[in-house]
């Protein structure tokens, strides 16, 4: 019980600090997405840690955060089947596959301990990106590519097809963002790992 209750302590001051350095922008796309400071990061050191199961709770709590924040947005949306696809591909999947950072967290990969662990965090973090970039990427061609094309936002929407736009327009922010996270979380996981290894002496 008191394993559990500290495991939900860390998981609220984790998803606190995931929506805090959401609103530290690097680069903001022009029509939604943005490249924050690290804010997945949090998220997936829980699953990685504790497994998927809290991985994906707070995930999901983190998308229903952002769906409020994005709730404007329905309003470019005409049909209220396309709001629901927003609603779960641009946000519930979107956010909450962040928590599958740690689906790989008890794979065997290499007999040394510490480059398991490396080459297990790396995977899931790809993972969990990848998937991410998908629902976003499904989302961009169904629904917003149209929206965008005749409300005449930018030039390029006009020139090619919505698999291609979609996939150009998620790649701006989201490949950025896996970049950084794939560099700062097996550092954050190794060194949390030392000092857990440390306070248990």
């Amino acid at each position: 019980m008191k394993n559990k209750t500290r495991t939900m302590v860390e998981c609220a001051i984790f998803i606190a600090a995931s929506i805090i350095l959401s609103f530290i922008k690097i680069y903001e796309a022009p029509l939604g997405g943005s490249v924050t400071l690290f804010s997945m990061v949090p998220l997936m050191i829980i699953s990685i840690r504790h497994g998927l199961g809290w991985g994906l709770g707070s995930s999901f709590i983190f998308s229903i955060f952002k769906l409020w924040l994005g709730a404007g947005n329905f309003a470019y949306v005409p049909t209220v089947v396309g709001i629901v696809v927003v609603i779960l591909l641009d946000y519930i999947v979107a956010y909450t596959s962040i928590g599958l950072a740690g689906v790989f967290r008890r794979v065997r990969f290499t007999k040394n301990e510490k480059t398991n662990m490396t080459v297990a965090t790396i995977c899931g973090v790809l993972f969990a990106c990848i998937v991410r970039f998908a629902s976003h990427f499904v989302n961009g061609a169904v629904v917003w590519y149209e929206i965008t094309k005749n409300g005449e936002w930018n030039e390029y929407v006009q020139t090619v097809g919505m698999w291609l736009y979609s996939f150009v327009y998620n790649v701006t922010y989201l490949g950025p963002e896996t970049v950084m996270t794939v560099i700062a979380v097996p550092v954050i996981v190794t060194i949390l790992g030392i000092m857990q290894k440390q306070s248990s002496k």
